[in-house]
């Protein structure tokens, strides 16, 4: 019986290691991850995700002429009626594009990125996505374009509990490694 006990205590005392050095890590690499200044692209590309003002902050930047190109990823269905009102959008300074990632991942985002880059001679993307996405996003875009890549998050603050913190940390984490073993675009 006293064995049992000195395993399970020990067993619990390593797992709340693992998640505080996951917090640990995870707080220095995603939440406090490189970003980049703005400055003027050939295109912004804004990734799918949550409704966090991703969309309107990249139509911002184009209003404001940072590019004359803004490039919406819509992996969303096709009944959605916000991402309708920011394909609709018809402005002389700037250019919308809508398309959906294959496969609906970052890495399709990058892909897509890459083909249209090729195709209209982009040296340059300011790539748009929640700060916490930054680091796997900048690790992905720089594996399948060649071009600058300017990173910057949504200007806005996440309320998360310490355990959905956790989480995040957690899936970034995968998805990095993930993203290791799939290698270059």
């Amino acid at each position: 019986m006293r064995r049992l006990a000195i395993i399970a205590v020990s067993a619990l005392g390593a797992a709340a290691v693992g998640v505080a050095s996951l917090g640990g890590m995870g707080y220095l690499l995603y939440s406090q991850s490189q970003v980049d200044p703005i400055r003027p692209v050939d295109a912004i590309v804004v990734l799918g995700g949550d409704r966090d003002g991703r969309e309107e902050y990249g139509i911002e930047l184009a209003r404001e002429g940072f590019s004359s190109n803004v490039v919406l990823s819509n992996p969303y269905w096709k009944g959605d009626r916000k991402m309708a009102e920011f394909c609709a959008i018809q402005d002389q300074r700037f250019t919308v594009t809508c398309i959906p990632p294959q496969p609906s991942t970052t890495r399709g985002e990058a892909l897509f990125t890459r083909d249209l880059a090729a195709q209209h001679g982009w040296t340059s993307v300011m790539v748009i996505s929640w700060r916490y996405h930054l680091p796997r996003a900048r690790y992905i875009f720089s594996q399948c374009f060649d071009g600058e890549i300017v990173m910057r998050p949504v200007p806005r603050d996440y309320d998360f509990s310490a355990a959905h913190w956790e989480y995040i940390y957690l899936y970034q984490t995968v998805g990095f490694v993930k993203a290791f073993f799939r290698g270059h675009c």
